[in-house]
């Protein structure tokens, strides 16, 4: 097998993995604006941090994935990933609360479709 052909395969396979990436993160988003805090984990608590621990975990996962292979194929980095990354932590008293975050998110995603 050629090395283009192996580089082919690798970059359908990352946009398999992006695809699946965004599907992933609408959901959770979906479910964080629907009212359910710990996705950005802003207030740092335990439970909620526990509650979405796997989902957080997969994304990162997948998102640390998708930046390998990019690296790989000579790409610019997953900018939804680092984005996501960026949102998540400790944020001021005054910032919007997780649910208002997650339908901005929303809505901007889907702009962005």
């Amino acid at each position: 097998m050629s090395r283009a052909d192996r580089l082919e395969r690798l970059d359908n396979r990352r946009a398999e993995l992006e695809v699946e990436y965004e599907a992933a993160l609408i959901a959770a988003l979906e479910t964080a604006a629907a009212g359910s805090w710990g996705l950005f984990d802003h207030n740092q608590n335990r439970a909620m941090r526990a509650k979405w621990e796997p989902v957080v975990t997969d994304l990162c996962d997948r998102g640390a994935e998708i930046v390998e292979m990019r690296e790989d194929l000579g790409l610019e980095p997953f900018a939804l990933h680092q984005q996501f990354e960026a949102a998540r932590g400790p944020v001021p008293s005054n910032a919007p609360g997780e649910p208002k975050q997650a339908q901005a998110w929303l809505d901007r995603l889907s702009k962005n479709a």
